[in-house]
């Protein structure tokens, strides 16, 4: 499963032609920044886990 501060790709890349994202805020709504330009999108969590491909980095390793 993910968590706030996991690293996600998603199923199509952003125009800025990166597709890793980072997931800033949990909640009803899921807020990802993408790491290529630090632009942010919030989706529902339907929308996120339709999306969603795989999760790159998750948070808890890092701990």
């Amino acid at each position: 499963m993910y968590d706030k501060g996991d690293v996600v790709m998603m199923k199509k890349p952003h125009p800025c032609g990166a597709n890793e994202w980072e997931i800033i805020r949990m909640g009803a709504d899921i807020k990802i920044k993408c790491l290529g330009c630090g632009h942010i999108v919030m989706l529902t969590r339907r929308e996120f886990e339709k999306r969603m491909k795989k999760i790159l980095k998750s948070a808890k390793q890092n701990d």
